[in-house]
């Protein structure tokens, strides 16, 4: 399998970066996930330009352009005969040693892209839903990179990893407020009284929350089927009684969630101190609702239809 790195197809066992990288040595970098059928990305363009958009307001190059990038995911989609493909764009800020050497001239950045099979996930996954977990800590809208899809997954990376060990499938972060955020890898909604809700995004208010590319595929489906559409701060009690959830990217499209862990104070002898645990709260009437299913549905109809064209 050949990725594309820097202008030039390279056998992925052969594809190098400089030791002196800005994403080795500092994480600076974005990078962006793509789902491509019958041999197309689906909405690569609102990929790339999400990440160049990224890449000019952090301040890390603006000398992306967005044509050309998409002209070679597709071309190495092509090259490497994949109808189905998980598609991933990486930026980096590029070689350091060249800023070093040039002074104040502006550097090239480094620029991957790699095309593989997608991940197979198990059927139950969608005809039964996933479970979740909290996440540790607060999501901070404050920080320069929040809302963007940077490198620094660590914080991420470890939360799902506490996720799997208590056999949930994703980790829901919550803001400073305690409304509920996202997942680590995923954005979230859920239904309530007929009625879809997600937390707003970076480009609709000031947040920590990443503007989905298959996020925004849903709620303009959504708003196409005539279901009522809201973008606002859900709370954890909020979320507890929602008839509906499901957690949407563009490697599982719509994941139905259909319960939660959550800590409980157990019943104990009087006087001793109460036990917490960990039990699973059921979301809704625990099954995939059809409000989840419906919109499942259209989006993997969409994705066919724009990628078919």
């Amino acid at each position: 399998m050949d990725v594309w790195i820097n202008g030039q197809l390279v056998d992925a066992e052969r594809a190098e970066v400089s030791a002196f990288d800005a994403g080795f040595q500092h994480g600076v970098g974005l990078f962006e996930t793509m789902h491509a059928s019958n041999g197309r990305i689906f909405r690569a363009r609102a990929h790339v330009e999400r990440l160049a958009e990224s890449a000019r307001l952090l301040r890390m190059s603006e000398r992306l352009h967005v044509e050309p990038l998409i002209e070679a995911a597709q071309h190495l989609l092509e090259h490497n005969k994949l109808e189905r493909a998980r598609v991933r764009l990486t930026v980096t800020g590029g070689n350091l040693n060249m800023l070093q050497s040039t002074g104040t001239s502006p550097q090239d950045p480094t620029v991957l892209i790699v095309s593989q099979p997608p991940t197979e996930y198990p059927d139950e996954f969608f005809t039964r839903g996933i479970g979740a977990v909290f996440a540790a800590g607060r999501l901070s809208p404050w920080m320069p990179d929040a809302g963007h899809k940077t490198l620094n997954y660590w914080p991420r990376i470890l939360a799902l990893q506490e996720a799997a060990a208590q056999r949930a499938g994703e980790a829901l972060w919550l803001t400073p407020e305690a409304h509920v955020a996202c997942g680590c890898v995923s954005n979230f909604f859920m239904v309530s009284n007929g009625t879809l809700v997600t937390p707003p995004a970076r480009d609709e208010q000031p947040c920590a929350v990443l503007p989905g590319i298959t996020r925004a595929a849903i709620l303009e489906l959504a708003e196409g089927m005539g279901l009522p559409v809201e973008r606002r701060t859900i709370s954890v009690d909020e979320f507890l009684g929602a008839d509906e959830a499901f957690l949407t990217n563009s490697s599982w499209q719509v994941l139905p969630l259909t319960s939660v862990l959550v800590r409980t104070n157990a019943a104990n002898e009087e006087g001793e101190e109460p036990v917490i645990e960990m039990k699973p709260h059921v979301l809704g009437d625990g099954g995939v609702g059809d409000t989840t299913s419906d919109l499942r549905t259209a989006l993997l109809a969409c994705i066919d239809r724009e990628t078919s064209a």
